[in-house]
């Protein structure tokens, strides 16, 4: 049997069949890593960025630990103490609803979606990049504000294994709830010059009525019901429950933590997000067609 051979008297190399070559092109997780790195990259390029999404929850913290730095009475903490928990539950909304559903909006805005959708990245890669950017910043940020509560407010970390387990599941579900939101709510603005206005308003009123500024004993309870609609009031209360003493749980509405009710919450939000990102997501803007 002979191989065949071109007009130049060289071996000819037979054709790679589709599997083959399919096989040589990284798949979407892969690309999603390498997606993710790239935005970890560009994120920490931006000092200004970097500086404002850390401080931000830290100087607030600071602010209203040492307005209101009383004794909780009947529940066995200072004011300073619930506001630890509270802001990490905001900063993890700040870096996943807010950040994605901003920089979701101006990169739309600036065409960059289109451009990504015309090349061979499988879609999944363009939302792993940013579920692991998410990811890093929320974790830092939590890391430096519980250093901060522990140093400076005397909040103490869990000693046993079922809090922390208890802090990861509310961790994941709440930053992924959160973050598809983000995604979600991205799709609302008309550019990307409003989308601030149309992301910070609700996040911002959610802060207010969800335990974040305000203890919870003191906020209405018809706006309390509709902060337990959403889950940055649920994130909240599992936090207290992870990080402060089980005497706390008084000041709640319920009177208690209610972890498996927050747990279904979140997963409900996060298969809802989910739903709603399919259904409104947009890789171009209005205008465009």
């Amino acid at each position: 049997m002979t191989v065949p051979s071109d007009a130049t008297g060289a071996t000819a190399t037979p054709p790679q069949s589709a599997a083959q070559a399919a096989r040589r092109l990284p798949g979407a997780w892969e690309l999603g890593l390498r997606r993710g790195a790239l935005e970890i990259k560009q994120f920490f390029r931006l000092r200004e960025q970097v500086m404002f999404t850390f401080a931000f929850p830290v100087v607030f913290l600071f602010l209203f630990a040492s307005i209101f730095s009383d004794d909780v009475r009947g529940a066995g903490v200072t004011a300073s103490q619930l506001y630890v928990p509270a802001m990490m539950a905001a900063g993890i909304m700040s870096t996943s609803f807010q950040s994605l559903g901003i920089s979701i909006a101006i990169e739309r805005d600036e065409k960059v979606l289109r451009r990504l959708r015309g090349t061979p990245m499988p879609p999944a890669a363009y939302f792993l990049g940013k579920v692991w950017l998410v990811l890093v910043t929320g974790l830092l940020e939590t890391a430096v504000l519980l250093a901060v509560g522990t140093v400076f407010y005397d909040v103490s970390l869990p000693t046993g294994p079922g809090k922390w387990l208890t802090f990861g599941w509310l961790f994941l579900l709440g930053i992924t709830a959160c973050a598809l939101l983000g995604i979600a709510v991205g799709s609302l603005p008309n550019s990307g010059r409003s989308a601030t206005s149309v992301v910070v308003l609700p996040f911002l009123v959610l802060q207010f009525i969800s335990g974040v500024y305000i203890s919870i004993d003191t906020i209405p309870d018809w706006m309390l019901d509709i902060g337990a609609l959403f889950p940055l009031k649920w994130l909240c209360q599992g936090l207290r429950g992870v990080f402060l003493p089980d005497s706390a749980h008084v000041l709640e509405q319920a009177g208690s933590w209610e972890f498996g009710k927050a747990a279904l919450v979140l997963g409900a939000w996060c298969v809802g997000g989910l739903v709603l990102c399919l259904l409104t997501f947009r890789w171009k803007n209005r205008r465009a067609g």
